[in-house]
């Protein structure tokens, strides 16, 4: 029997919860440890943090895991909430699909630290990595949501600053556009479940501060020149306010001369991978994980 729609409610039921939550909270803090709750499943007792400078970091690795394989991961969160904490059952998913090891960081958020400051922490930690002696051969970066904004800045920095690119980015849900220009934005907002134009509005305006400008590359990857990126995989969601960036992130790459690969699925809302109990999940981190084994030696 398919269950898929008994998931997805069970989902919904959890998604409204939260965002009502977050409606009464009377500050920040308790919507980032909100945040964190609606994902935590109980597997972030086994972290083991490090730090990389004054960033606290983990890493994620089953047993499957290669020691030759690392997947720097950018968590989500609008610039302004997430954590290890609140995507580690994400990244664990993506490192048992890919066979990798996946990095972990809490970059600093907004609005004690504004743009670029998230953007230079996903930087650094990937410097970090290739100190740490592992081949920009092996090294897939990747995110969701404003995460995968960063996935893209560290690539973009990354060849700016003459350092060997990652092998590859894989995208989720990525929000590209702090102007927030597409029609998605309008058309999706009454089927994304998940986030709404107003609350990323807002998310925009106080990571970017006063000052501001929602059209500089910093903050808006999609803003860059894309020539020598390495390849990239979208997942995107028909019903994800998000998902004109994607399309516009494809056009402009091609352009550039840029492999990239947008796969969008149907009646899913914005960054659903957090949800390991959806089939969909499943079945697109298998996707990703395939992508990220092929971009870093095959197998898997």
């Amino acid at each position: 029997m398919d269950n898929t729609q008994d998931d997805l409610g069970v989902v919904r039921r959890r998604i409204a919860a939260a965002i009502e939550s977050w409606s009464r909270a009377s500050s920040l803090a308790e919507i980032r440890k909100s945040f964190e709750a609606l994902f935590a499943d109980g597997h972030d007792t086994r972290i083991e943090t490090f730090k990389i400078g004054p960033m606290t970091a983990a890493w994620i690795a089953p047993r499957e895991s290669s020691m030759h394989r690392v997947v720097l991961f950018c968590h989500g969160g609008g610039f302004q909430v997430g954590s290890i904490r609140s995507h580690f059952s994400l990244m664990l998913r993506i490192a048992r699909a890919s066979a990798a090891r996946v990095l972990g960081f809490n970059y600093r958020l907004a609005p004690e630290h504004r743009c670029p400051a998230a953007a230079d922490d996903a930087l650094t930690a990937y410097l970090w990595l290739l100190n740490q002696g592992m081949p920009s051969s092996r090294i897939v970066v990747a995110g969701d949501s404003a995460g995968a904004a960063l996935a893209m800045a560290v690539a973009l920095g990354a060849r700016d600053c003459g350092l060997p690119l990652p092998s590859g980015l894989a995208l989720i849900s990525p929000w590209l556009d702090l102007s927030m220009r597409g029609n998605s934005y309008a058309s999706r907002a009454a089927l994304d479940i998940f986030s709404k134009p107003a609350q990323l509005s807002a998310m925009a305006r106080t990571y970017l501060g006063r000052n501001g400008n929602a059209s500089d590359p910093s903050a808006s990857p999609i803003e860059a020149d894309l020539a020598g990126l390495p390849p990239i995989l979208v997942h995107a969601s028909d019903y994800d306010i998000t998902l004109d960036d994607a399309f516009l992130l494809a056009a402009r790459a091609r352009q550039s001369g840029v492999d990239v690969q947008v796969r969008v699925w149907d009646g899913m809302f914005h960054h659903f991978q957090m949800f390991a109990e959806l089939p969909q999940s499943r079945e697109s981190l298998a996707e990703l994980g395939h992508f990220i084994a092929e971009r870093t030696g095959g197998g898997g």
